[in-house]
């Protein structure tokens, strides 16, 4: 399917207005990221909090520590998808500026709903409420236990919690039905979809950077002033040292062996299950009339099956396959089973009134168990005794050692006191790389505590985290922490020197793409340009395609082939290839249009998708009304003293 606006989508301010302005609670809990948060302190009210207020709306304020505490949420839920961002990335990108306005979009439409009139039910934020998957156990189902240690954990109150999921569910009924029924008419959407059929050819020369390195190494104080400058590059993110100690099934096995009364009680309360027992399968035929049903039963006695005598009348047999008595009287009567449980193999019962007709019933096989002693069962009543008192083993030691660090415990008083072993990672980012050693490989021990690890707050207390559900759990401390910095120069001269000298190579590579292109616009044909640049250089290659082409899948296409289809005829431009590798040169030669009228299937894809963008518009100049008539005052001044605190409790100075 064509994605026309996927690139769009895919931006940050699209995804933004792809998001609403209603994700206040999709921030907060919504993707199940309720445990962690290195700022403390949980989720602040929208109404209230220390410090000067980011906005202001009939009487409710945003506060200025609210601001800074759900940016940094948003900020390291983005750095657990991309262990290498850094906060000046994120600040950059507009992290903050996007959640100020979700924020203030969310207070402000709450308070136009209330001033419509309009209310959010307790039962509506129930229902959200145990959608939660945080609050969820293992089945699926809510959990008012889990649901109320979470909140604890995070010093969250349920009026809180309730009061941000309204507003999101005011939120959804005040702007919602902004975007629905958008229907663009073709004079709109044809030019888009023709714009998909247009075809581009061309030509691209790259000018690499390896072309034009100097020999000579850099001197000591061009290194380090070369390092200083780009210090970002060669951060390492934020690194960790996890201490854990594992609690594993095996450790109740002895203690789980069940006894003999055990296993007789067992028994005697299943004996059902061990009884003896009969399964029959069946062919069925059910016919209208006794008469019909007799005639196809004397063709059986004649010698035909009874598939064959059913075929022979334009029917056919249905199959029973393993059926009991009950299982045969629940699915047609009482009567039918009785008769199909005492006739032999090959039998054939009826015709018997059955609800729908009449019956008849041919017995094809019979599987006959015969009852089980206690003897022939005891390794299976063995085996299931020992599998549930191991479980409740586990579940009584690891609820023993919560409420243990509940009541104060350290993580090395609940170790040494349970008898568990302490293991210890070295430093890990995220993702369980060791910078240090690049042939370290995390363990499936610790692949798991890897995210709970990083989710945890330095001061956090020891959590008990699964390894293998209901198998293997860890008792779980963060240890070390290493905020994210780069590394002593010493430790990377090598590679530092080997991109100072690709960086020099870049400015040479820039000069002579610049100089080949002012040729080629001049008239010069791009490969004689290159021949007398006097270094060797990568042949040109060709390159042509269709702009629907390059917007299929998930991927962005290459940037040569993205910008042909971003200039005129006959022009040549250059890009930089990207971390000082050099520039390509890129000629447009054709431009192929065509008309979309012809492909309705086309048309109508991208009317629906810019009609979701339209959509998005009219629910965003919607909202926008709503600050201007409810007169929404904005202090800008604090969103930016916001972005300095989150700068520097992120490790990246002052700007």
């Amino acid at each position: 399917m064509l994605s026309f606006f996927r690139r769009f989508l895919g931006s940050k301010v699209g995804t933004w207005i792809a998001l609403g302005f209603l994700a206040i609670i999709g921030i907060a809990f919504a993707m199940g990221d309720i445990t962690g948060n290195s700022q403390g302190g949980g989720i602040t009210s929208l109404f209230g909090g220390a410090g000067s207020n980011a906005a202001k709306v009939n009487g409710s304020a945003l506060s200025s520590a609210d601001l800074q505490s759900r940016s940094q949420r948003v900020f390291e839920q983005e750095r657990r998808n991309n262990p290498t961002l850094q906060i000046a990335s994120f600040l950059a990108q507009g992290g903050v500026d996007q959640v100020y306005d979700q924020l203030v979009a969310g207070l402000s439409i709450a308070a136009f709903g209330k001033n419509e009139g309009m209310s959010v039910s307790k039962r509506m934020v129930d229902g959200q409420i145990a959608a939660i998957p945080a609050f969820q156990d293992a089945s699926g189902n809510f959990s008012e236990d889990i649901f109320r240690r979470a909140l604890a954990g995070q010093n969250v109150s349920e009026k809180l919690l309730r009061d941000d999921i309204t507003q999101e569910i005011m939120g959804k009924q005040v702007v919602g039905p902004a975007t629905l029924g958008v229907r663009l008419p073709d004079s709109l959407v044809l030019p888009y979809a023709s714009l998909l059929l247009e075809a581009r050819a061309g030509r691209i020369a790259a000018i690499p950077s390896e072309a034009f390195v100097p020999a000579t190494a850099p001197t000591d104080a061009q290194l380090a002033a070369y390092y200083k400058a780009n210090a970002g590059r060669y951060t390492i993110p934020e690194q960790r040292r996890l201490r854990y100690a594992v609690i594993d099934l095996s450790r109740f096995a002895a203690a789980a062996q069940p006894s003999d009364a055990e296993i007789g009680k067992y028994y005697n309360d299943n004996k059902t299950a061990y009884a003896a027992t009969e399964t029959r399968s069946f062919e069925q035929l059910i016919l209208p009339t006794e008469a019909a049903a007799k005639t196809v039963a004397a063709d059986v006695a004649g010698g035909k099956t009874l598939a064959a005598a059913a075929q022979s009348a334009g029917l056919s047999v249905s199959t029973l396959t393993g059926q009991t008595q009950a299982q045969l009287a629940a699915t047609s009567s009482a009567a039918i089973a009785a008769q199909g449980f005492t006739a032999p193999q090959g039998g054939l019962v009826g015709p018997v009134r059955a609800p729908l007709g009449w019956s008849l019933l041919r017995v094809t096989a019979i599987d006959r168990k015969p009852a089980q002693t206690l003897d022939q069962v005891r390794p299976q009543i063995t085996e299931t005794l020992r599998g549930q008192k191991e479980q409740a083993l586990l579940s009584d030691f690891t609820g023993k050692i919560e409420d243990q660090i509940g009541n104060g415990a350290t993580f090395d008083e609940a170790v040494k006191d349970n008898g568990l072993t302490i293991e210890t990672t070295p430093l890990l980012v995220s993702n369980g790389q060791n910078v240090e050693d690049q042939a370290y490989k995390a363990s499936p021990d610790v692949l798991p505590l890897l995210k709970p690890g990083f989710d945890m707050a330095a001061d956090d207390d020891a959590q008990i985290v699964p390894i293998v559900q209901d198998k293997r759990y860890a008792l779980l401390k963060v240890g070390d922490i290493a905020a994210a910095a780069p590394p002593p120069l010493v430790k990377v001269r090598e590679l530092v020197v080997a991109q100072y000298k690709l960086s020099q190579g870049a400015i040479k590579a820039k000069a002579v793409a610049e100089q080949i292109r002012a040729k080629v616009a001049k008239g010069a044909k791009l490969e004689e340009a290159l021949a007398a640049a006097g270094v060797p250089l990568p042949p040109v290659q060709k390159a042509a395609g269709r702009r629907a082409d390059l917007m299929r899948g998930d991927k962005a296409p290459p940037p040569p082939l993205a910008l042909m289809f971003n200039m005129a005829k006959g022009t040549i431009k250059a890009l930089p290839i990207g971390q000082d590798r050099g520039y390509f040169l890129v000629q447009l030669d054709q431009v192929q249009q065509e008309d979309a009228a012809g492909q309705p299937q086309l048309v109508e894809q991208v009317r629906g998708q810019l009609g979701n963008v339209v959509g998005n518009e009219y629910a965003q100049q919607f909202e926008k009304a709503i600050e201007k008539d409810l007169k929404v005052a904005r202090n800008m001044t604090v969103v930016t003293s916001v972005k300095q605190e989150l700068r520097r409790a992120n490790g990246g100075g002052e700007q």
